[in-house]
């Protein structure tokens, strides 16, 4: 028989039921409107005297748990020094050897069963559709967090479950912290507060969080003046603020996060395959006559190969793709998963401090929008929209503008807030569990029911990324139970369990690499922070730059710390695409599209290189590569922005870019081309590259017909004053141009001396 494996245990009931009297007592005490805020006080407060007397003793079987865990995994703390095998004989291993468990789906929550199950002693297989961490795994609020709002709710609704999420987030990103020093951190964040009654009611409610977080509280919160949140956080708005909270939660790499999981469990021996779809799951029957799952079906993306994969119990971890696989194996089950879709944009790093990042609980709609220094830029976000499942999602311009508008509800008038800072804007699907007693998402708690399936499928959905290991644990569980798996561990030993590249990192490891190898010192901290101690490997395959420093390590664009080096390596960490470089293995799609767009023939021509691609295929690749900027990083929402921009020159502007435009366009030929731009560069005499010249073309050349009509110029320049585009080179040449004329024709005038 089907059964459902909740989240959490059920909460104690005497318990529950002394809580709800007395906090009905509190709530009867007053009726009045102009004592409802202090009721609300009151409230939060006795409500998390009890959840904390709670807390205090339920930690104290999570210790005692706790205990057993770290005695059992004292093997493994050691640095594994299995070499990763290559992505052609993971293949082989899934067709020819027999698993004990094949997990479907290499998101956080996947690779985590794969970790919990490998490491348990159990023979272990993962499969994922496209790549590790491609669908809402890398596209995350960047944040380790136990969830504030949520534990409003848990306080204000005496809801035990929600609270119980909470305190288990606060473990995980404790955890968290610990297992991977190198790609997490702490965070301090910001609640700015502008009205005096929301001070003491914020502050009770921080403070909660670090209480209930215990000894695993990252940093004490704290409460600052006016003068003290202006100084640090300048963009901040000035008018009616009163003062601000200040909390800590941790903040990662969640894409490299998530490939850190998975190579764990691959160099402890689990068999892991990215770009690898599940056709159809294959059934047999047990000694009972009954159907039972015995594997799947699968086929290789890249070479198309179909490969049988046999395993005794089928984990699907597909988080938004959930239902799809439970149809395989049951044509008529009910779904379980709410699609909500989060859109989050990149910013210039001018919009936010470099370690303080922002919380507005209270926007416009309801929805809460963190506003964080990431990788040396601002992502802002996110938005909360029921949608459809989608391998391709993409985000909209109505979310965009609903992200500016609220970030420039808190910033300071002196910044403006532009449509043309946006570098990047991109889009996840939440994979919520469905509360048939709900209809909006905003209501549905992040928590997550594993389900085992009358043929043995188990499926783990819901939940967030913070809490995937807690998730894989409670999975792998249920697992061993509806299958009857014998691991030679009965308990998870993954608490605790370090992640690939932490055994012997430390936060001056980057000084040996720029030492050793030559490196910039903004590149060997760039390697140190994602790779740890496997920088090194990484270092030893990094070019010479033919210069006297730095020695190694040619930058694929100058904005960026990313090498050459880098994606060689990526290749070997089972990178089979360009998107999967530029998205997941350098993170520059989501940092800045148009620097990806730029980097991307010398990313093309080194995975070329290592992977033996053909012309053929290197063309195929950067059309897709291409695509995937323009659909899902926002490029496309981006040039129909600024083309629905009205030309609101004045006279005199107009008459002003005209002078520019014939500046350029010496022959009156009424466009632009590439040889123009050249001439006008080499008058100059600056020498710019034939590739740098078609990206400056590109900018501007709205129909892509290879030249600049006097009619697209105009539409750039009155989108520039809008602030839709926030700069343009082609802006620039043509205005220098202009100014070398106008000094050619004086001197001309003057007649040339004295």
């Amino acid at each position: 028989m089907p059964s459902s494996i909740p989240s959490t245990t059920s909460p104690h009931r005497k318990q529950h039921r002394h809580l709800q009297r007395q906090l009905a007592w509190v709530m009867a005490a007053s009726r009045t409107r102009t004592m409802a805020r202090i009721i609300g006080l009151g409230v939060g407060i006795a409500g998390a005297g009890v959840l904390a007397a709670y807390y205090i003793f339920d930690d104290d079987q999570h210790t005692k748990r706790q205990f057993t865990r770290v005695a059992a995994a004292e093997s493994l703390k050691v640095r594994p020094t299995r070499p990763l095998p290559t992505r052609e004989q993971q293949l082989k291993s899934l067709g020819s050897e027999a698993f004990d468990v094949l997990v479907i789906g290499g998101g956080a929550t996947g690779s985590g069963c794969a970790l919990d199950s490998v490491s348990r002693g159990l023979k272990t297989a993962m499969v994922e559709m496209d790549d590790f961490a491609s669908g809402t795994s890398s596209r995350s609020t960047k944040l380790i967090h136990g969830g504030v709002r949520y534990l409003q709710k848990a306080i204000m609704g005496l809801d035990l479950e929600q609270y119980r999420m909470v305190k288990e987030a606060l473990h995980e990103r404790a955890n968290l912290l610990d297992i991977a020093p190198h790609l997490s951190y702490p965070l301090p964040i910001m609640l700015p507060v502008y009205k005096w009654w929301q001070l003491p009611y914020y502050w009770v409610g921080i403070k909660m969080y670090d209480l209930v977080a215990g000894s695993k509280c990252i940093k004490s919160s704290y409460a600052i003046s006016k003068e003290r949140a202006l100084e640090l956080f300048p963009m901040l708005k000035k008018d009616r603020l009163v003062g601000a909270i200040v909390y800590y939660d941790g903040q990662h790499n969640d894409a490299r996060m998530n490939l850190s999981i998975a190579l764990t469990a691959t160099r402890l021996g689990a068999t892991i395959a990215n770009h690898t779809r599940v056709l159809s799951l294959l059934r047999e029957q047990d000694e009972n006559g009954q159907e039972r799952l015995c594997g799947a079906r699968v086929r290789d993306e890249i070479s198309g190969q179909e490969i049988t994969v046999r395993a005794k119990c089928i984990i699907n971890a597909t988080g938004p793709f959930t239902d799809t696989i439970r149809k395989m194996d049951n044509h008529s089950t009910k779904e379980i998963c709410a699609p909500s879709m989060g859109v989050h944009i990149t910013l210039p790093d001018y919009y936010s401090p470099e370690q303080m990042g922002l919380l507005d609980p209270n926007t416009s709609d309801g929805r809460v929008i963190f506003f964080l220094p990431w990788e040396g830029r601002t992502i802002a976000g996110t938005t909360d929209t029921p949608c459809i499942v989608s391998h391709n999602p993409s985000p909209t311009e109505d979310d965009i503008q609903f992200i500016l508008r609220e970030v420039k509800n808190y910033l300071n008038p002196d910044v403006e807030v532009r449509r043309g800072d946006v570098l990047s804007a991109w889009a996840g699907i939440r994979p919520l569990v469905q509360d048939p007693n709900k209809t909006d998402t905003q209501s549905i708690a992040r928590n997550h029911i594993v389900h085992v399936s009358e043929h043995g499928l188990v499926t783990i959905a819901g939940g967030k990324w913070t809490t995937y290991r807690s998730m894989a644990l409670e999975t792998m569980d249920a697992a061993i139970k509806a299958c009857g798996l014998a691991p030679v561990h009965q308990e998870s030993q993954t608490d605790g369990l370090q992640l690939e590249g932490a055994h012997n990192w430390t936060p001056t490891m980057f000084i040996r690499l720029v030492q050793d190898f030559g490196l910039e010192s903004e590149v060997a901290k760039h390697l140190s922070h994602t790779y740890g101690d496997r920088a090194f490997s990484v270092a030893k395959l990094a070019s010479l730059t033919g210069k006297r420093w730095p020695i190694v390590g040619r930058r694929l664009h100058s904005e960026f710390p990313y090498t050459d080096a880098e994606v060689r390596y990526a290749c070997r960490e089972y990178a089979a695409t360009a998107v999967d470089v530029i998205a997941r293995r350098l993170r520059l799609a989501f940092l800045n599209a148009q620097a990806a767009e730029e980097a991307l023939p010398t990313i093309v021509n080194i995975m070329a290189e290592e992977l033996k691609w053909s012309d053929r295929e290197k063309k195929s690749q950067l059309d897709a590569a291409m695509q995937y900027l323009q659909q899902e990083m926002g490029q496309n929402v981006n040039r129909a922005s600024r083309e629905k921009i009205p030309v609101n020159l004045n006279k005199s502007e107009i008459s002003e870019y005209v002078k520019r435009f014939n500046s350029l366009d010496t022959e009156r030929k009424g466009y632009i081309s590439l040889n123009d731009l050249r001439a006008s560069l080499k008058a100059r005499g600056q020498d710019v590259p034939g590739e740098m010249l078609h990206e400056i073309l590109k900018e501007i050349d709205l129909n892509l017909n290879g030249q600049v009509e006097l009619e697209e110029y105009l539409q750039m320049m009155a989108a520039i004053k809008a602030g839709s585009i926030s700069h343009s080179r082609f802006a620039q040449l043509a205005e220098m141009a202009e100014e070398d004329q106008r000094r050619k024709i004086t001197v001309d005038r003057s007649g040339g001396g004295l």
